[in-house]
């Protein structure tokens, strides 16, 4: 076997504690999977079929053979990765049921609590609209659907024990993971726990403080200072990045002035690394 095969055997030998799962206080049901299509595809399907199911309900998968991102984009599930997708009720977090920008950044910054005390001397932060960079390099995307009635599907792609080394080209070149920042196996079992812990944390305090939040966006903005361009229909934008509001917006400073941007294509001018991500009205962020 290769060192690739073995790196990729011992992966996924480090299986997810379902047990474990199941008796934490913060979730109330779990669904297990070796492999699925997509968790989000399948939280969607149980809301579907048990409108009344109990909150929040989680679905994990090894593998996936069609992972989801924003609008037509997949995410790559290496062995050893984190796929998972929250169907919760945001009234039980304290917050209304409707669609709200900030939230997938919330959502980023309870990742970035987790993962952070793992990558000491590693520079961790949130790349809008809807990813966690760690190095340099992709950690986590972040994807939340909201469904007719409100509740919401969220859902966190995340490289944890895989290698970029197994990733499809295009991914090695902008991602990154836990295993190939520290060079340790992690327990995903213990991860997965962490950011559903903050994820209520974090929802909670946005109900509460929500100018405290605003502060975070502002600070842990990885863009910040950096040339891009954003693209709105048929209308283009460049500017400097001025960081990102309290409400979620990007700001960008051009010529005429500070301006603010919820949707759009954004994508790096000339100098700064390459990018492009879009960010849709609905705010469906991440892949899972």
């Amino acid at each position: 076997m290769t060192n690739e095969g073995s790196s990729a055997e011992a992966a996924r030998s480090e299986a997810i504690d379902v047990g474990r799962l199941s008796g934490a206080s913060c979730l109330a049901r779990v669904e297990y999977h070796l492999s699925l299509a997509s968790t989000q595809d399948r939280a969607h399907e149980i809301a579907a079929q048990a409108p009344a199911v109990e909150m929040p309900l989680l679905v994990v998968a090894e593998a996936q053979s069609a992972g989801r991102g924003r609008g037509a984009n997949r995410w790559w599930t290496g062995a050893g990765s984190l796929a998972m997708s929250l169907l919760l009720d945001p009234i039980g977090w304290g917050l209304a049921r409707r669609a709200s920008p900030e939230r997938s950044l919330v959502a980023a910054l309870a990742v970035i609590d987790a993962v952070a005390p793992r990558l000491q001397g590693h520079a961790v932060g949130l790349f809008w609209p809807n990813d966690v960079f760690a190095a340099g390099r992709k950690l986590a995307g972040i994807l939340i659907d909201v469904l007719p009635d409100g509740r919401h599907v969220l859902g966190i792609g995340m490289n944890v024990n895989n290698s970029l080394a197994q990733a499809p080209p295009d991914v090695q070149a902008r991602g990154t993971s836990l295993f190939d920042l520290t060079g340790v196996r992690h327990d995903r079992t213990e991860l997965l726990l962490v950011i559903v812990e903050r994820l209520e944390a974090r929802f909670r305090q946005l109900a509460g403080s929500p100018e405290e939040l605003g502060r975070e966006f502002h600070e842990r903005c990885l863009q910040v200072g950096s040339r891009l361009t954003i693209r709105a229909g048929s209308r283009s934008t460049s500017g400097t990045c001025a960081g990102i509001a309290a409400d979620g917006a990007l700001l960008i400073e051009t010529p005429a002035g500070r301006q603010r941007f919820y949707s759009g294509v954004l994508e790096p001018s000339a100098g700064t690394p390459a990018r492009s991500e879009k960010c849709q009205a609905r705010p469906e962020t991440g892949g899972v």
